[in-house]
């Protein structure tokens, strides 16, 4: 993987010449993860690769952010979303001790004890460049990930891993105020996220979807009538929940209202296990988990499905009608799609010819764009756009 460092006055230039240009849109920022994919030793070897980074929606730019964050032996950091307002990144730090990491993979699964593994979530100003840890503050737990801003500004979720069990938080914007929504009983959680007016929350547990005021009270579940429900998402609109559902590997897109009626399978992912590796080399986990998103006007969704050797984008109407976006060369691979904010492009990763890049197709004439160009050995994940808050409109 290159690497290449760059002043952060360049981002903050770029962001202020698009803000103040009064005949052009802004050109958002794409943030992502890079890493190396063929590194011998497994799992660790190739994760504490993983760097973030931000490039243009056009291509251009391409930046390394919060290099201080893995400086240390065995760290890395990753991409994982944005402020609502776009001016602030969410990073998630990460650390593995190279001997519990060589246990993992002796042992085919993960050993997240304190001392073994550590995981925070920080915020990185886009303009000045500083980074915080904000579940370094008052800290509750050692492995801290599932960072997201609450509606209108009123603090933060997380899901940090309390005695072994991963459980939803919220804090507040400065990181103190951590406390636990996750109610009475409550088993291992994640997909956590709150609805648009800030009044609920939602969260698979156990493979089953819940459904709570923002405090945690009143949890109710959201019966499928499947052993794997997973990763529940908001409607824009804050009445419907979108999500996979049936059995583990073999699940497919569904919605749901939010009191639990109208539950409605949109389409099947034809035969798609909804993982994606992201190493080519053997992962003990199997991937990363490739779930649908809602379009921005919350009247259709977008998901990937098999046909034939390739994985496919489509999107989806709300009563089931779907669309093939993408007719790929044989062993294409696409993954992670994600809407942009003005619902004009959709942002996703594609696997070609063996390599793992981040694209950008214009929903009108499903003309594309590669925004980064890894080689064999290196990969691109994980992309999220970041919001259109500098634009005057």
């Amino acid at each position: 993987m290159t690497r290449i460092a760059f002043r952060w006055l360049g981002v903050a230039f770029a962001l202020v010449s698009c803000a103040s240009a009064p005949a052009a849109d802004p050109v958002p920022l794409v943030g992502y993860t890079e890493l190396r994919t063929n590194l011998p030793g497994g799992r660790h070897a190739n994760v504490r690769t993983m760097r973030a980074v931000v490039v243009k929606a056009d291509g251009t730019g391409r930046q390394l952010v919060a290099e201080e964050l893995a400086k240390e032996p065995d760290t890395w950091t990753q991409f994982a979303g944005w402020s609502p307002d776009g001016k602030t990144a969410i990073l998630g730090a990460g650390w593995q001790s190279p001997e519990n990491a060589k246990w993992e993979e002796e042992n085919k699964r993960f050993r997240m004890d304190e001392g073994k593994w550590k995981l925070d979530s920080c915020l990185l100003d886009l303009t000045s460049g500083k980074v915080v840890n904000v579940t370094a503050t008052d800290r509750v737990s050692h492995y801290n990930g599932g960072l997201f801003f609450l509606p209108e500004g009123k603090g933060l979720g997380f899901t940090p891993l309390i005695k072994g069990v991963s459980k939803p938080f919220v804090m507040d914007l400065d990181g103190r105020n951590k406390r636990d929504v996750s109610g009475k009983g409550a088993g291992f959680t994640y997909g956590y996220s709150a609805s648009p007016d800030g009044k609920s929350i939602c969260y698979h547990e156990n493979y089953q979807i819940y459904v709570s005021g923002a405090d945690g009270a009143n949890k109710k579940h959201i019966k499928t009538g499947n052993p794997f429900d997973f990763a529940p998402k908001w409607s824009p609109d804050g009445k419907w929940l979108l999500f996979v559902s049936g059995e583990h590997y073999n699940c497919h897109p569904h919605i749901v209202r939010a009191d639990g009626t109208g539950l409605k399978k949109l389409a099947d992912r034809g035969g798609y296990r909804g993982v994606i590796e992201f190493l080519d080399v053997f992962d003990f986990h199997g991937g990363s988990s490739d779930v649908p998103a809602w379009s921005v006007d919350g009247a259709s969704v977008y998901f990937t499905a098999k046909v034939g050797k390739n994985v496919e984008l489509f999107q989806t109407t709300l009563d089931g009608k779907p669309m093939q976006l993408t007719k790929s060369a044989d062993g294409s691979l696409h993954y992670h799609p994600q809407p942009s904010p003005d619902g004009k492009r959709l942002l996703y990763g594609s696997m070609r010819d063996g390599v793992r890049n981040v694209y950008v197709m214009n929903l009108s004439d499903r003309t594309e764009k590669q925004l980064t160009d890894l080689k064999a050995g290196s990969g691109a994940m994980w992309p999220h756009w970041q919001p259109l808050a500098l634009n005057p409109k």
